[in-house]
């Protein structure tokens, strides 16, 4: 701070520090919002690059599983070799929609296909296959594709069911050689089961009987629920080679070896394997059921596709299902039934019994226990409150409900019959201002005193037993068969059915005894259907649909999915004010402060250089131009400590001037006494000013 009375040249310093701060304060306010703004932008983008690569990324793996499963299942699972491939001819033009569509076709084309291999080809289709019955590549049981078009080796029961009324009893139910409703390959044919609610039963006889000793069963088949499954099922029976077999007498009771395939009820999906085992004691034929499928069962009910069924039981006793070439359970004959092959060595004794003195108590009441003298077990659980005050106001005559006033007796009451009328309660009107109607009673707390009734306290009992159990004994219908899978033999395959759906498909029974041969069976007749249903599976979006219709909860994940990359995209790159705008409004309001300091640093210039025309006459030329030499070193490291600290302490501006005015002339200070103390109430307030702005 410059002495008071000494004239310079330079401008006031005040006026100095405040371009400086206020432009250094801009600068750095500006430059330090510029880069806050750019690192969220940038943050933004990489949030949003980051989402969009991991959704990319998650697209291209489903896309890449599902062509690689489409790859295995189509060349892997179903086995097809490249010499196979060839039957399938696809379209150049559209290789990836690939549709089937045999409508136009006329029904006797149906039957064209024909066992030597005759291909019926749809003109109007966008993906064509061509089809040939498959053949069977080794030695065989039973096979039987229904693309004759007849059912000449198979015999429709004539029977009734045993255990039925009347009008449902008979076995009427309407058998039907057609093709598929849908994913139809042209020239397959299958069985269809037309009626519902009704008992079906038909049967065809092998070409030689199935014996098991040392090779393994395979069973195989195809079915398609085509209107969905309410009440049904769609299981095949091994019947039994016995010497009384009629296949027009076959119905529920007739005798089988194994039951095996889907059936459903309700919300109970199954998949039977069943097998009857003849106790080597008494001959008698119990039933074993084999344990639940290790999968979830429904989606091939629901989803309106052939699928493959396959059992593999082997002389080991162990043995698999597969529901289109995947294991979904396996178990051993052994372990794995129930109730199980072999009965337990010992059973209890049934005509063992508890002794009466037989003591099974853990726990007794203590017998030396004595009850306390104050023990009173007749004091209450509650008693009334002592403490209890009826509150101001309460209408102790008020019934707490009256009778209706604006009710009236019906025109049909009869008062011999429903006695005398009384006009419905309501609650009384005049408490609902008061606290309380009618007879007041003080609440009811815990009694303090009350004990119950005493009871002696529990101790081990000296005489405790144990559980009773009855003894063992040797069970008398114990066997021990170690081979179960040496069954009966069986000679014929039946379906014996109730089903409340119609349209059930059937096709393609194969009984073998290598797993090889019906695995070439399958990619010659299921894999083709498999294929063209592949084909014509809708895109992704509509399997989107599909799958949030089963599944609601996906809707979150869909919104999710789409509407974050949208609001990120709305929040990091909506239209923003331009940097210019930003820094005029940010720099103009100092500009106006500035300009205020200005007017107050003028205003003091006047009064200071009427102090100086004073103090100019009071000293000699010497003093003023030492004193000035030193208030010019003084401007100068003031001008540059107020460069290199922006926010400078007032306080400091106060004790400078303390000092500079300490070193002025004692005559000059007592001159200027009171017009100092007026120049610096003035400067006082100017530094007010600037901390309230900087604030």
């Amino acid at each position: 701070m410059r002495l008071h009375g000494l004239p310079h040249p330079h401008r006031p310093r005040t006026v100095i520090r405040a371009e400086v701060s206020s432009t250094v304060r801009l600068s750095a306010l500006a430059n330090t919002l510029a880069r806050r703004r750019k690192m969220k932008l940038d943050r933004g983008w990489m949030w949003l690059v980051l989402l969009l690569s991991f959704l990319a990324v998650v697209v291209s793996a489903a896309q890449e599983k599902q062509s690689e499963a489409d790859n295995s299942d189509n060349n892997e699972d179903v086995g097809l070799d490249d010499e196979e491939l060839k039957v399938l001819m696809t379209d150049e033009k559209q290789e990836e929609e690939a549709t089937v569509t045999d409508e136009d076709q006329p029904d006797e084309s149906d039957n064209m296909a024909t066992a030597s291999g005759k291909a019926a080809v749809d003109s109007n289709v966008s993906f064509q296959v061509t089809y040939k019955t498959p053949i069977p590549t080794g030695d065989v049981y039973f096979a039987e594709t229904f693309d004759d078009g007849s059912l000449s080796r198979w015999q429709l029961s004539k029977t009734v069911k045993g255990d039925a009324d009347d009008e449902i009893a008979k076995y009427d139910g309407k058998w039907a050689v057609e093709q598929l409703k849908e994913n139809k390959v042209p020239g397959d044919l299958g069985l269809v089961l037309k009626s519902r609610a009704k008992h079906h039963a038909i049967a065809a006889m092998l070409y030689k009987p199935f014996v098991f000793q040392d090779e393994p069963l395979v069973v195989q088949y195809e079915v398609n629920f085509q209107d969905g499954i309410d009440c049904g099922g769609a299981y095949i029976k091994l019947l039994s080679d016995t010497g009384s077999l009629n296949l027009e007498q076959f119905h529920d009771r007739t005798s089988y070896t194994i039951m095996f395939g889907p059936d459903k009820c309700g919300e109970d999906y199954k998949l039977h394997f069943i097998f009857r085992h003849q106790n080597p004691l008494n001959k008698d034929m119990e039933e074993k059921h084999a344990k639940r499928a290790d999968v979830d069962l429904k989606k091939f009910y629901t989803d309106k596709k052939t699928h493959l069924y396959t059992l593999v039981l082997n002389p080991d006793n162990s043995y698999e299902m597969f529901i289109d070439q995947s294991s979904v359970s396996r178990g051993n004959l052994l372990h794995d039934v129930v109730p199980p092959v072999n009965p337990p060595k010992d059973i209890d004794d049934p005509n063992d019994s508890k002794p009466e003195d037989w003591d099974e108590r853990a726990k007794i009441p203590d017998p030396e226990a004595v009850k306390p003298d104050d023990w009173d077990e007749e004091a209450p659980a509650k008693i009334e409150d002592p403490d209890a005050v009826k509150p101001e106001g309460w209408l102790d005559d008020e019934p707490e409900f009256v009778p209706d006033p604006n009710a009236e007796k019906p025109e049909d009451w009869d008062e011999e019959m429903d006695g005398e009328w009384e006009a419905p309660q309501i609650p009384n009107p005049a408490c609902e201002t008061a606290p309380g109607c009618g007879e007041w009673k003080r609440s009811m707390i815990n009694n303090p005193q009350y004990k119950g009734k005493w009871k002696a306290p529990l101790v081990d009992n000296p005489n405790y037993q144990g559980a009773w159990k009855p003894r063992k004994i040797n069970n008398p219908d114990f066997f021990e068969d170690l081979q179960p899978f040496r069954m009966t033999p069986f000679k014929a395959l039946g379906l014996e059915l109730w089903s409340m759906t119609s349209d059930i498909y059937f096709d393609n029974f194969i009984i073998t005894s290598h797993k090889e041969v019906a695995d070439r069976w399958a990619s010659d007749s299921w894999g083709l259907k498999k294929l063209v249903a592949s084909a014509n599976e809708p895109g992704i979006f509509a399997q989107l649909m599909m799958a949030a219709e089963e599944r609601p909860w996906l809707w979150v994940i869909y919104i999710l999915t789409v509407g974050l990359p949208v609001g990120l995209t709305v929040l990091f790159c909506w239209p923003k004010k331009s940097e210019d705008d930003y820094r005029y409004k940010k720099v103009d309001v100092p500009q106006a402060d500035v300009e205020e300091e200005e007017e107050e640093e003028e205003e003091e210039e006047e009064a200071a250089a009427d102090e100086e025309d004073k103090v100019a006459k009071a000293t000699d030329k010497n003093q003023a131009a030492a004193t000035e030499e030193v208030e010019e070193e003084e401007e100068e490291d003031g001008a540059d400590a107020g460069l290199n600290n922006l926010e400078g302490s007032d306080e400091g501006e106060e004790e400078e001037e303390g000092e500079e005015e300490s070193k002025a002339p004692e005559g000059t200070l007592e001159d200027e006494l009171k017009e100092g103390e007026d120049a610096k109430e003035s400067h006082k307030q100017a530094v007010r000013k600037r901390r309230v702005r900087k604030d």
